[in-house]
């Protein structure tokens, strides 16, 4: 299968602004993790794929679109997982992962904190009604706004992380605790991350506005 405009919609807070919903709208490819689908069809949209144990997709459901569930049992990873893996298995190699926050705060996170290890097979990143949470395992250039915010979590607290273009700059700094690169302000059209060698990092960006 060639690489589509793909989403995958987690089963958390669906999205609200507009712009995610032009997103969904103009997708070539909706790919949802099992219980997912029942918000998406109630926004009036339908889905292309539907992944996971499927036990929270509603049976009306099941019916009417046996023909793109792909039922994977495997407790051992969660539905955005088995999506993610599924996407890799076809070939695509970009992702925008939409429904990943909200509702259950341990689901927000272990989907967040999965984004490294998804990170290494697949370009992807989460977008939120808020902002965007992108993925990086090696000295990055953002492209931002004057006095947007940013938020930069290491999943490696011995790295040490130096930042420009930011109003609060990071100078060699080990980020041992993950409140220690939020709350951050974007200086210019750009900035930038930087640390040696490979590691585990997480950049927040708050959409103007929010």
């Amino acid at each position: 299968m060639a690489t589509k405009n793909t989403i995958v919609l987690a089963n958390g807070q669906f999205p609200k602004a507009s712009y995610l919903l032009d997103m969904l709208d103009a997708s070539e490819q909706i790919i949802c993790c099992d219980g997912a689908v029942n918000k998406l069809i109630k926004s009036g949209r339908e889905p292309h794929i539907i992944i996971g144990d499927l036990d929270s997709v509603e049976d009306s459901y099941k019916d009417k679109y046996q023909d793109i569930l792909v039922q994977i049992d495997d407790q051992n990873s969660n539905d955005l997982s088995k999506a993610i893996n599924w996407c890799l298995s076809q070939n695509i190699e970009d992702v925008i992962i939409l429904g990943a926050t909200g509702e259950r705060e341990d689901h927000t996170i272990a989907n967040i904190g999965l984004l490294t290890e998804y990170h290494k097979k697949i370009n992807v990143k989460i977008l939120t009604d808020n902002g965007v949470f992108i993925p990086i395992s090696k000295s990055t250039i953002f492209h931002s706004k004057v006095g947007q915010q940013v938020s930069i979590f290491s999943l490696n607290p011995t790295v040490k992380i130096t930042s420009s273009g930011l109003k609060y700059p990071l100078q060699n700094l080990a980020l041992k605790g993950w409140w220690m690169g939020t709350l951050n302000e974007a200086l210019s059209d750009e900035f930038r991350i930087e640390f040696e060698g490979e590691a585990q990092v997480i950049v927040y960006i708050l959409e103007m506005g929010n």
